[in-house]
């Protein structure tokens, strides 16, 4: 278990102070709690002799009273520093998981799902939280209470007497080590469970529209429920060994309980011991109860923990296929987007087929590439290397002259602007989703980006303007909106590669031109790279490259394309004859 929560080491060492403190305050709470059971058994052995005063009455209650305080003020402080501190680990291991999330791979989130994830930044992150809280408080309580209060039972009652109450002990460790280990193996698969059920939810309302346009409600609440049953099933396994565990704890304590009963009350009747010793031994007998019964609720709290961590541990482990390596040249610091490819030939990790093969291409900076080709041609595949995205083969794609794998990834994706086909945008204000990425953006460079984008006519038509709440994903905005609101957010950056993959599908004719003007007419200088399935987004581009099955086919000026009378030609006279008809109809 130990080596379970070994990543938190550096946490628990920094933190080791206030941990001490902590464990000092159960320590001094406990020690409260020792007088008052003795105090009671001194005040009825001087009833039963006629030896008890108003004064002596007076000074016991006092005694009581005043160790009930300081046990109540020494619980407050070990629950602000122990509880508080395990709030702080929950802070920071949220912030570890998200950080590390965010260094990890598209390749990687594509074998994932965000209910599982979710999952683990809830659930896994919360039960971790509460073993170095909950967990903590009642482990070292239950060390000092019982070693404690056996010592005050030994020394100042009797021997045999404690010897005797404490037999059910070992039987209680051994049940609880036995116990343990089966708790671990079902709470993970709880929480497995929970997970797929996580997703399910996440899908679904995520997809909503496309559920209700499929008249699929049905058939995803009965997915769900089938989900669901399974959470239900993992946990009453779970349940079902809880539910064994606590109460086979709960018949040792009460046979140690009967034990006292009948040897102790032999005792006082033979004079061994005295009516307050007996009673004062009940007392303390009866405050070991507590810590025998969170022995079982320790191991199940430590289980749970380390299970859960067990599972975060996995995403932790988890490496970015993409990342700054050994040969990383760091004194890289800017780019000006002279971008040379060369022999490029790419296959996605797991396929067997090429996706680019035998690609070379030449794009001096500032200057505009248009890339133009059917559905899987390896459009998208390109530039997304160009972005590290995925990794191309070393000694195929150079930037500035540099080996792209040498150019320090904060370098090279700071200096691009990609507008992706999923114009994803965030819940929150137009103007935030515009400037995400760009620290202190003025309003001011909000406004010139979103009219270059050909969106801030649209934006000032809303009510609250640029403070504009999109709600998830942009649902409150049409297509062309989003899709013109992620333009701007790239061109913010005055990035010195800008890519806009299929950025304008959802625009119409005029919007595509005002935008393409607005970008040629900028005084920023950009290499740019526009891929599209409508030839007039790519006609004024200075090269044209056309992409069949990951080849270039084509490549050229409009002009010089549609004199060749190729597959670029072919495109321009279906779109142009497409448009015609749509025109009359």
């Amino acid at each position: 278990m130990f080596k379970t929560f070994e990543r938190l080491y550096p946490f628990l060492y920094k933190h080791r102070f206030r941990y001490l403190l902590g464990i000092i305050w159960i320590f001094l709470a406990d020690v409260m709690q020792m007088f008052m059971p003795k105090v009671l058994g001194k005040l009825i052995d001087d009833l039963g002799s006629g030896a008890l005063s108003f004064r002596s009455l007076l000074y016991g209650l006092l005694v009581i009273l005043g160790s009930a305080l300081l046990t109540v003020l020494f619980r407050y402080l070990w629950r602000m520093y122990i509880f508080g501190t395990a709030r702080t680990l929950e802070y920071d291991l949220r912030n570890m998981l998200f950080s590390h999330l965010l260094t990890l791979s598209p390749n990687w989130y594509n074998r994932r799902k965000v209910g599982d994830l979710m999952a683990h930044a809830t659930n896994d992150i919360g039960a971790v939280r509460f073993a170095f809280g909950g967990g903590v408080v009642m482990f070292f309580d239950t060390l000092i209470l019982v070693t404690m209060t056996l010592f005050v039972m030994i020394t100042t009652i009797n021997l045999k007497l404690t010897l005797i109450a404490i037999i059910p002990l070992p039987l209680i460790a051994i049940i609880s080590h036995r116990f343990g280990g089966l708790i671990h193996h079902r709470f993970r698969e709880a929480q497995e469970a929970f997970s797929r059920l996580s997703e399910r939810v996440q899908e679904n309302i995520s997809g909503a529209r496309v559920v209700r346009a499929f008249v699929q409600e049905e058939a995803e609440i009965e997915k769900f429920n089938e989900a669901s049953h399974q959470v239900l099933e993992k946990n009453t396994r779970l349940i079902r060994v809880q539910s064994i565990f606590q109460p086979v704890i709960q018949l040792f304590v009460g046979l140690s309980m009967l034990i006292v009963l009948i040897v102790g009350g032999g005792m006082v009747l033979s004079n061994t011991i005295t009516i307050g010793d007996f009673v004062a031994f009940t007392a303390y007998l009866g405050m070991l109860v507590w810590p025998m019964r969170a022995i079982g609720w320790v191991i199940n709290i430590l289980q749970r923990g380390a299970a859960s961590m067990d599972r975060l541990n996995r995403l932790f482990e988890e490496t970015p296929d993409i990342c700054d390596g050994p040969d990383t040249d760091y004194s890289i610091r800017t780019l000006k987007g002279h971008i040379e490819i060369k022999a490029l030939t790419f296959t996605y990790p797991g396929q067997n087929k090429a996706a680019l093969k035998d690609i070379n291409l030449s794009v001096p900076p500032g200057h505009t590439v248009g890339i133009i080709g059917k559905t899987g041609s390896g459009k998208t595949t390109l530039v997304s290397l160009l972005a590290r995205l995925y990794e191309a083969p070393p000694g195929t794609i150079f930037i500035d002259g540099h080996p792209i794998h040498r150019i320090p990834l904060s370098v090279l994706r700071g200096a691009i602007g990609f507008v992706p086909q999923d114009h994803f945008l965030f819940s929150m204000s137009i103007y935030d989703n515009i400037a995400f990425g760009v620290e202190k953006a003025s309003l001011q460079e909000v406004e010139q980006a979103a009219r270059m984008a050909s969106v801030h006519t649209s934006i000032m038509d809303f009510p609250d303007a640029y403070q504009t709440m999109v709600g998830e994903r942009g649902v409150t905005l049409s297509g062309g909106q989003k899709q013109r609101i992620s333009i701007a957010r790239a061109l913010l950056k005055k990035p010195a590669i800008l890519i806009l993959d299929d950025a304008l599908s959802a625009v119409d004719a005029h919007t595509e031109a005002e935008i393409l003007k607005n970008l040629k007419q900028s005084p920023t200088p950009r290499t740019t790279f526009i891929i599209a399935h409508r030839t007039s987004a790519v006609e004024h581009a200075d090269e044209i490259i056309v992409l069949d099955e990951g080849h270039i086919v084509e490549r050229g000026h409009h002009d010089t394309l549609l004199a060749q009378g190729g597959v670029y030609a072919r495109m321009v006279e279906e779109q142009s004859l497409r448009g015609h008809l749509e025109a009359i109809l």
